[in-house]
């Protein structure tokens, strides 16, 4: 097909009809910029769905991606190699998980949650534990096991039936209290609901998930594929509750935009994977750990997980000074921001800041998530208040 035809007309002639009609055709990054084919530049403050953790171009991701593919990009997991190494040590280290802790690498969100649910299928205990527990309005990936995870029933009817055990519960205490017992293998939960709006738990939620799944030799895992590698204000959203997890995946930020995900194990149940049980012929390979591991130093020596606690007050400060009759409430952490709409406007109002050149986006009906990368400063947070303020003015108030 030429070169010449449109490219909303490619994108509708290639791409899988699964895919959504594009917002735009994306052409450079640099910075906390990306500019569109036109020469638009516009402020990202999704930063690919939490991804761009160091914005975009960033010299320390540009030379960890160049020298690594210049010596050593891919082996068979018949070998290690160095930055493989490098990068377990570094996650067991941030983590806490500690001289006990494994780590288990692949290459998305999905994979490091389907081998998370595959952990909880091996905490049996003799084949009396054969429920799953996961939370009303979750998301965990669209891979099947993830899928099953994922307490979104319009994207499970589809593909029904779903990987058996899996059963979804309110966020509160009081249904944890109810149906953790001793035939429960695991509970796998969000810190933060990123996809339904940057939702934030109950007060107290996490504590008692943690004293409950203790005390009844259920695994907890946290799913902290968009709330880790620093996206909170610290390494990961549960060191705010002062507990550690049994199991914690990760991947999106952890990147920077290298494909790379990673379940990290702790204590006991480091024990339950044995040899042959998983595997991924890509997982853990040179090049994207060597950039993982470039990535997660720069936040630490960047000082970045205290620039993200830092600048995400002031950006949730800064939404609630524009006094928008849209804005009911503001949530999140760090630099995962939800903003609750008043009226089923969001789509609306992502779409008035795109034209105003601001990326965000709109998780749902009444929810715009903000995401920017955790190198934002004074300037850019200037002009988003700018933008955001006339993208809210944009959307008339009913």
């Amino acid at each position: 097909m030429s070169t010449e035809t449109p490219w909303p007309d490619r994108f509708g002639d290639s791409l899988m009809k699964s895919m959504g009609a594009p917002l735009g055709l994306l052409a450079r990054g640099e910075g906390c910029y990306v500019w569109d084919e036109s020469g638009k530049q516009y402020l990202d403050f999704l930063a690919g769905i939490a991804v761009n953790s160091l914005g975009h171009a960033h010299p320390a991701f540009v030379e960890a991606v160049s020298r690594q593919a210049a010596t050593l990009a891919h082996v068979s997991n018949y070998f290690t190699t160095a930055p493989q190494l490098a990068l377990a040590e570094r996650l067991k280290r941030i983590t806490g998980a500690g001289a006990e802790g494994r780590v288990y690498f692949g290459n998305s969100g999905a994979e490091a949650n389907e081998a998370a649910f595959k952990l909880a299928r091996l905490n049996r205990a003799g084949g009396n534990r054969h429920r799953v527990l996961a939370l009303h309005d979750s998301f965990h990936g669209r891979t099947m096991g993830a899928l099953a995870l994922t307490g979104k029933p319009s994207l499970r009817d589809a593909f029904e039936p779903m990987p058996s055990g899996v059963e979804h519960i309110d966020s509160t205490i009081e249904a944890l209290e109810r149906s953790i017992d001793g035939s429960v293998s695991a509970l796998i939960v969000e810190p933060i609901k990123g996809e339904a709006g940057v939702v934030d738990l109950p007060d107290g939620f996490l504590v008692r998930a943690r004293e409950l799944t203790a005390e009844h030799g259920v695994l907890l895992i946290l799913d902290e594929i968009q709330t880790g590698a620093g996206r909170t204000g610290t390494w990961f959203a549960y060191e705010q509750f002062g507990i550690l997890p049994d199991a914690v995946t990760m991947a999106k930020g952890m990147g920077g935009g290298f494909p790379i995900g990673a379940l990290v194990t702790f204590g006991w149940a480091s024990e339950l994977f044995q040899r042959g049980m998983h595997g991924s012929t890509f997982g853990g390979n040179p090049l994207a750990t060597a950039t993982a591991d470039a990535v997660l130093g720069e936040i630490e020596a960047a000082g970045l997980l205290q620039n993200a606690a830092l600048r995400g007050e002031q950006l949730r400060q800064i939404i609630r000074d524009i006094g928008s009759p849209h804005v009911a409430e503001v949530r999140g952490r760090g630099l995962l921001v939800g903003v609750g709409l008043t009226t089923p406007v969001a789509g609306a109002v992502a779409a008035a800041a795109l034209a105003a050149g601001l990326i965000v986006n709109a998780a749902n009906d009444s929810s715009i998530r903000i995401a920017p990368p955790l190198i934002v400063g004074d300037a850019e947070l200037a002009l988003f208040a700018e933008r955001f303020r006339g993208a809210l003015d944009a959307v008339p108030a009913s």
